[in-house]
């Protein structure tokens, strides 16, 4: 097979990943072996592959080939979320393109063009984790919104209602005015806006005198219900059993009392709107308040917005200040610094909104889950630090608002047979349901028509909390095969920004629903940030596309380029020069493969002990590595066994045991040695494949004719085995010496096609077993080792032992000794100057500590250099 002279990183792309699934390498069904499980973090099912996706599916690519590798029944299930929101509002805006408006369709139809949407545009993102090399079960390829899923969030809904456990209730919610649904506490993202506090005058009902209250929200005084003080605030004993009159509205309100208010905010009064405010709405409960709602769903004012009927909050917030004013009710307006609730979707602001919705008790739901990952590790969280973040969450949770108002997603199982509050069943199905409405009725005539669904739909992550369960049907059918063999999975990886949506919740849902952890490990990464640290994003224009970088670097250049920077719950600032430095990775593993199989093989030639010696040190190295690496991959270290992985290859290698071994010019090279470097070459592959996939594959299959059985995706992963420390140790001390060689080659101009001779003061006692070593990358005529200083020679150190190059005729010894004497000079005078500040007790005491540090440096430095001057003066003397 002929060798191209550059690695074509698409045409090798194309051709191994059409090979593996041909092959089905990525397919997984129980059998003997130990299972290994990963469920992919659904991505949205209309989402398209950004940084974070590329990062994140290149660690779990990462940990599911080298799982293979290991023997293990590696299993990885991919599948999209239906995201309700974020999917709704793309149909929603496609069919105002089409000029069709929402509310012009029935739910069924409505339906069908999601259906149609999602039909279209979903699975883009998962046909794009394909081009990075995601070995995914894509068989097993799952949507939320399939049936076998969608049976199983309708049961666990209804399993939980009949425990008691979720409930309906009129509550104070987070209103999504764009979206118009309710939120979850979770989905508000709170953002510090530069507002206005607007001080407002209320006429004191039957007098002349007004009391002031300041607010971030002057057009919900039309929704004011009363004026609450502190009872302990003297400035207004006058005011008890006083009212007063809301301006423009001209309502009359009374004056309350309550410790709720904080006497120290604006002027210790506070203006109470109990439909629009959470706090408010329990002052208006404790004081028997009245609720006026003065917003539609989409924060347009309705009829008792009075003459802004129909216009947004916000445009009436600038102009009933200007009527404010106007009619002298405005005091003043200040600047105000003010913590904004934001939609996690849609990036609206949110509108406080009284709704009857359905929550789910969560007191005792999370006690399991709490004590699987903070006090028995059953979860394990890396980096751990995250387990704080997750305490303060699990410990202060309130109960899951968990209805949306919606089309698209699970409908609510609830049917209505009364016009009551409390005339409903919750059921599987409608047969179900009826029954159970005849029974709760007494009233056998009861038909399915008589019934009606609940509208809303069940928010996104009801469905998702499932999913580790709900891939393998174990919710719906718990006594599968496959789910008792899959399930718990191993390792989930994923992003520390849903550690509250997803992540707490899967295992919540795990340890209800089965009794068990979903999952061992979850491995948290960073965010994908540019240069200047800000969050990658389209908005910012700052974000590459993915498919872009894999078409310029290579997908191998850029899983290696990401995660040569990426440690767990570290952000990574990401610059294409690391996928360049990915690429530039690919390129030399691609030399160093080509230079090996050009080289001619002779079966006569006896092993050279250079070569010997490296092989052996080779292996050792190897093996010292190969522990390293496992040591990384137990602490989740994945970017840290990378880079250790890079250093061998790289460092060890290509620049150490390439040069070892490499025959002379146009010479072949032994046998021996040839397999030996083949099988290291090898070994290095299957190190590098979890990262590398194509590179490794391309190359694995050029080194000998395969047959499916012995592709380098199903080979094993190499065997820790005992490795001889010492050898190890010995090379270091050899390759300084080969460098100390090269330093005075290349200062002296002594080609490097010259032999030299080398004499060698062992004073160390310092192994010779890497001679031979030393005399090739040197080029040493001869070592001798001698008893005393060489003189007329050229010299240097290694700790204590110390080597001479014996000078030749291209060497002026005179001009030598005069320009070491200059640098020596200089050098003392530079060590009096530093050791002059040292001594210098004011200097000492009032400097930094780095500085000192820095200048205690610079004198060993300088002492250093000053022993080796003198040293090789010695012997040119």
């Amino acid at each position: 097979m002929t060798i191209p002279a550059q690695f074509d990183a698409k045409q090798v792309e194309a051709k191994w990943y059409d090979y593996w699934m041909k092959n089905n390498y990525f397919r997984s069904t129980p059998d003997h072996r130990t299972p290994y499980t990963i469920v992919i973090p659904p991505p949205n099912v209309t989402g398209v592959l950004h940084m974070g996706h590329m990062l994140n599916n290149t660690i779990q690519d990462v940990l599911i080939r080298r799982a293979r590798l290991k023997g293990f029944n590696a299993c990885w299930v991919p599948g999209t979320d239906h995201a309700s929101i974020a999917t709704e509002a793309k149909v929603v805006a496609k069919l105002k393109a089409e000029g069709i408006n929402k509310n012009d369709l029935s739910r069924e139809e409505f339906l069908k063009h999601a259906w149609e949407w999602t039909d279209k545009y979903g699975g883009t993102i998962l046909e794009q984790l394909k081009k990075l090399g995601a070995s995914c079960d894509w068989e097993r390829t799952k949507f939320t919104m399939d049936d076998e899923l969608s049976a199983a969030v309708i049961k666990s809904f209804v399993d939980l209602y009949n425990k008691g456990m979720i409930y309906r209730g009129y509550r104070m919610v987070n209103w999504d005015p764009e979206a118009k649904t309710t939120l979850s506490d979770e989905e508000v993202i709170y953002e510090e806006r530069q507002g206005k506090l607007y001080h407002l005058k209320y006429q004191i009902e039957g007098t002349n005198d007004f009391i002031t209250i300041a607010t971030t929200r002057p057009e919900t005084i039309l929704g004011d219900s009363a004026i609450c003080i502190n009872p302990n605030d003297g400035r207004y004993t006058h005011l008890r059993g006083k009212n007063a009159i809301v301006p423009i509205a001209n309502r009359v309100i009374p004056i309350i009392f309550d410790e709720y208010v904080d006497m120290e905010f604006g002027t210790g009064c506070l203006k109470v709107t109990p439909a629009h405010d959470m706090n408010d709405k329990d002052l208006g409960e404790r004081h028997n308040l009245e609720i006026i709602d003065i917003f539609n769903d989409d924060a347009t004012m309705n009829d008792l917005g009075l003459h802004y009927k129909g216009k947004d909050r916000f445009v009436v917030r600038e102009e009933i200040s200007k009527e404010l004013e106007t009619i002298g009710a405005l005091e003043k307006v200040e600047n105000h610094l003010n913590n904004v609730g934001t939609s996690e979707r849609t990036k609206a602001v949110i509108e406080p909104r009284l709704s009857d919705q359905w929550f789910l008790k969560m007191d005792d739901l999370v006690k399991p889950a709490i004590k699987a990952v903070l006090e028995t590790d059953e979860v394990k969280l890396y980096p751990s630090r995250f387990n704080n973040t997750y305490r303060h969450w699990m410990e202060n949770i309130r109960d899951w608002n968990i209805s949306r108002q919606l089309w698209w997603g699970h409908q609510i199982p609830a049917y209505y047979y009364g016009s009551g509050k409390e005339d409903f069943v919750v059921a599987e199905t409608i047969e179900k349901a009826v029954e159970l409405a005849r029974t709760k009725t007494s009233n056998n005539q009861l038909q399915a028509v008589d019934l009606t669904q609940d509208a809303d739909a069940l928010d996104t992550w009801f469905s998702s909390w499932l999913w580790p369960m709900s891939v393998f049907d174990g919710v719906v059918n718990p006594d599968n095969e496959e789910f008792k063999y899959y399930y718990p999975t191993n390792d989930l990886v994923t992003g520390p920004d849903i550690l509250f949506f997803w992540i707490a919740r899967m295992i919540i849902a795990g340890y209800e629903f089965t009794g068990e952890k979903p999952f061992s490990n979850v491995y948290l990464t960073g965010i994908v940030r540019d240069n200047q640290r800000r969050k990658m994003s389209k908005s910012l224009g700052n974000s590459p596309d993915p498919l872009d970088l894999i078409e310029k670097f290579g997908a191998d250049g850029v899983r290696c380029g990401l995660l040569l920077s990426s440690s767990a719950g570290n952000d990574i600032l990401f610059d294409e020069e690391l996928c360049n430095q990915g690429k530039a990775f690919t390129n030399k593993i691609w030399n160093a493969f080509r230079l090996i199989q050009g080289w001619e093989v002779s079966e006569t030639i006896p092993q050279p002990e250079a070569s010997k010696v490296a092989v052996a040190w080779y292996e050792a190295k190897l093996q010292k590595t190969l522990t390293e690496i496992e040591d990384h991959f137990e602490k989740y270290r994945i970017s840290d066994a990378l880079m250790a992985i890079y250093k061998l290859v790289w460092d060890d290698f290509c620049s150490w045991f390439l040069e070892m071994i490499k025959p002379a010019y146009q010479q072949p090279i032994d046998a021996v040695t040839f397999k030996a470097a083949t099988e290291m070459l090898e070994a290095n592959l299957k190190l590098l494949h979890p990262y590398m996939p194509f590179l490794t594959e391309e190359i694995w299959q050029h080194i000998a004719e395969r047959s499916t059985e012995d592709a380098l995706i199903v080979s094993t992963w190499p065997e820790i085995k005992s490795f001889d420390q010492q050898l190890i140790a010995d090379f270091d001390f050899a390759s300084e010496v080969i460098a100390g060689i090269r330093t005075i080659r290349k200062d002296k101009n002594i080609s490097f096609k010259e032999t030299i001779d080398l004499k060698v003061l062992n004073n160390e006692n310092a192994s010779k077993t890497f001679d031979a070593v030393i005399e090739k990358l040197g080029n040493v005529a001869s070592l001798e080792y001698v008893n005393e200083q060489v003189s007329g020679a050229l010299s240097y150190r290694v700790n204590f032992n110390e080597y001479f190059i014996p000078i030749s005729g291209s060497v002026n010894i005179e001009e030598e000794v005069k320009k070491l004497e200059e640098e020596l000079k200089y050098l003392q005078g530079f060590l009096r100057s530093v050791q002059g500040k040292l001594s210098n007790d004011k200097f000492v005491s009032g400097a930094p500590e780095q500085v000192i540090a820095n200048e205690r440096k610079k004198e060993a430095d300088a002492l250093s250099k000053i022993a080796t001057i003198e040293h090789s003066l010695k012997g040119l003397k």
